[in-house]
């Protein structure tokens, strides 16, 4: 029981760390965002709320300058301010818009918010199980392989459930008559629009390739005309 100990707190701080975390997110969201008010995304946002029978989408602006979009513990979802300035000067288009939104919501109605909680505390135990365990074999340098390694973990993880994500809002927009051409031009325009990934190995990233993730939807579409 004693030696299970360190593995049980690691449970324990995991979830903690979590909760505070969720909080702190809550609290930056609700001081720095504001609902978004555009007539024409609005058009497309209705065109989504009608697919899944909702009264409508609310958005909001999270005000900071990367560009990006998140979908919040509690279930909402925004748009940076970055993101929706390359809308407004013509560098992404309204369709690509509502594809961002679509995925985000897919991480809700998947929720991936609520499985990260239960992988991170997981993550935790694990890491603290190799720090043990290795840290007796390779002294000194064990404790960074189990760090590695839990964080090489923790990407694949966070790539599936956008492989998820993708696949649920490429269903919407086709529900929506809008399309998955849209949700694949984005993808092609993401580079240019973050350049912060780098030439960084797909498996040490949070975030599949975007010509794996085209080619995911590709191979979705094949098999919903097969």
């Amino acid at each position: 029981m004693l030696k299970l100990t360190p593995i049980l707190l690691a449970v324990l701080y995991g979830l903690a760390y979590y909760r505070f975390s969720v909080w702190r997110t809550h609290r930056e969201l609700d001081q720095r965002s504001t609902p978004l008010a555009d007539p024409r995304l609005k058009v497309l946002t209705d065109r989504l709320a009608r697919a899944l029978d909702l009264d409508r989408i609310p958005v909001h602006i999270y005000e900071i300058e990367p560009v990006n979009g998140l979908a919040a513990p509690d279930g909402r979802i925004f748009l940076t301010r970055g993101f929706y300035e390359k809308y407004r000067t013509g560098a992404v288009t309204g369709e690509e818009m509502a594809s961002v939104i679509a995925h985000e919501l897919g991480h809700v109605a998947l929720g991936h918010s609520r499985r990260r909680m239960i992988d991170f505390s997981g993550q935790n135990a694990i890491r603290t199980a190799l720090m043990m365990v290795l840290g007796r074999l390779i002294p000194g340098v064990g404790i960074m392989v189990a760090t590695l390694l839990t964080s090489l973990l923790s990407a694949r993880l966070s790539r599936g459930d956008e492989y998820e994500a993708d696949a649920y809002a490429a269903a919407l927009l086709t529900k929506a008559g809008i399309g998955i051409e849209h949700q694949k031009s984005l993808f092609r325009k993401l580079d240019g629009l973050t350049a912060n990934m780098g030439g960084a190995p797909a498996w040490l990233l949070s975030h599949p390739k975007t010509d794996e993730r085209i080619a995911a939807l590709d191979a979705l579409e094949a098999r919903w005309q097969a």
